[in-house]
């Protein structure tokens, strides 16, 4: 394993944590928010359908099952990637 190279500032903070120097500023409104927050990214609500290649679905099930996650989800995972733009085509980015 690498060791990871911290610079003075981070250091600092780093040491002050291991102190426990800092406290959690968690309200009862911002842990509200963050559990709507959550619940509307992780809410399914609706359903598609859609047609794909006996080929492609397959590649789908097999990457799944190498995950350990179902496929449906695998499927949603990348649809979600891509619409927030994180999803990245390495193939046309060469």
């Amino acid at each position: 394993m690498r060791e990871v190279k911290l610079n003075p500032e981070e250091q600092e903070i780093l040491d002050d944590f291991d102190a426990g120097e800092f406290k959690s500023v968690k309200t009862p409104a911002l842990k509200k928010a963050a559990q709507s927050a959550a619940e509307e990214t992780l809410k399914k609500d609706k359903r598609i359908n859609i047609r794909i290649s006996s080929r492609d679905l397959l590649a789908l099930q097999r990457r799944a099952a190498k995950e350990g996650l179902p496929y449906q989800t695998l499927v949603s995972s990348i649809l979600h990637k891509y619409v927030a733009g994180s999803l990245e085509d390495r193939i046309a980015n060469k």
